[in-house]
């Protein structure tokens, strides 16, 4: 799985110019899925993302997690993360799951966070949305679980 975490003061999501998702605080997530994915890396990926301390403390140091400033997420699927782009000018996104593979694991990530204590706003997967928001800092993090999850 791949995830891009933006913290933001504020994002939301629009498909045909109806909001689905809108947050203040907290974190804009792009989430990537691919088909080796699977409940381990749900497990790990939404542990990290809540828990990742991002946010100032009272002295102004990212010391803080989501659950500590009481933030919210909006977690958007985004296949385009697993984009392979070593040939030529069109990427191929063949890396990416399917649907029946991805959605399954996009919504027990979404739950997982859920059971967290984390307010969780989405966009849908597969429309073709419009994803707005105020970046903090800005601090964008990149994460794949296949560079930070342990191996066994």
């Amino acid at each position: 799985m791949r995830a891009v975490l933006q913290r933001v003061r504020r994002a939301s999501v629009t498909i045909d110019q109806k909001t689905v998702g809108e947050i203040g605080n907290g974190i804009l997530l792009l989430l990537g899925i691919s088909e080796r994915d699977g409940k381990e890396e749900v497990a790990y990926l939404a542990e990290k993302c809540v828990g990742l301390r991002i946010f100032e403390d009272s002295e102004g140091k990212m010391n803080r997690s989501l659950a500590d400033v009481g933030g919210k997420m909006l977690i958007v699927s985004q296949f385009t993360l697993y984009a392979d782009c070593k040939k030529g000018k069109r990427p191929s996104f063949t890396g990416a799951a399917r649907p029946e593979h991805a959605i399954p694991l996009y919504e027990s990530f979404i739950e997982t966070v859920e059971e967290k204590g984390i307010n969780v706003q989405t966009g849908v997967f597969g429309a073709d949305m419009l994803v707005s928001l105020e970046n903090d800092g800005p601090v964008t993090i990149l994460l794949d679980t296949e560079e930070i999850m342990p191996r066994r």
